[in-house]
């Protein structure tokens, strides 16, 4: 008999406990798809819930995942990502979103991924605190901070905002 495989909030709640975070995941059943779903379901601004936005890596047929962890109140600036990655990138579809994160859109966590993707933060969630990231699924978020955010993924902090 095989044993499942772990769902994606699984691989989110290990990842966070794996980093030293305690586990702060809340299931929100009328869903927190969005950044404005979020942040009514937690009840926050919307500013304070950590979207992850991917992009494609080294453009159009790129097979790494590029993770942009933004401000729900701010749209990332693809050229902006870009120039601090050092990579060209490009608009992801949901299918590829999944395959390559192990998450639907929706739900896509800045940890728990299934291949390392790179990662960027935006400047902006610095100022925020705490902040609620996306947990595996378009019903899990989990509270953290920015600073405590950083520190588990190693992302690197850029303004990314688009003007």
């Amino acid at each position: 008999m095989t044993t499942p495989a772990p769902s994606s909030v699984d691989r989110v709640r290990a990842a966070l406990l794996s980093a030293g975070h305690a586990d702060t995941i809340t299931e929100f059943p009328d869903g927190t798809r969005t950044a404005a779903d979020a942040a009514a379901a937690v009840g926050c601004d919307v500013a304070q819930i950590a979207k992850s936005i991917v992009f494609r890596a080294g453009g159009k047929q790129g097979g790494r995942a590029a993770v942009i962890v933004t401000s729900g109140a701010n749209r990332v600036d693809p050229a902006k990502a870009a120039a601090v990655l050092g990579v060209a990138l490009a608009r992801a579809d949901a299918d590829w979103v999944r395959e390559a994160t192990g998450f639907a859109v929706g739900g896509v966590a800045p940890v728990g991924h299934v291949s390392p993707p790179l990662l960027l933060l935006d400047q902006d969630l610095l100022a925020l605190d705490p902040i609620w990231a996306a947990a595996g699924s378009p019903r899990h978020v989990f509270r953290t901070t920015a600073a405590d955010l950083q520190r588990i993924t190693g992302a690197a902090v850029a303004f990314v905002r688009a003007e």
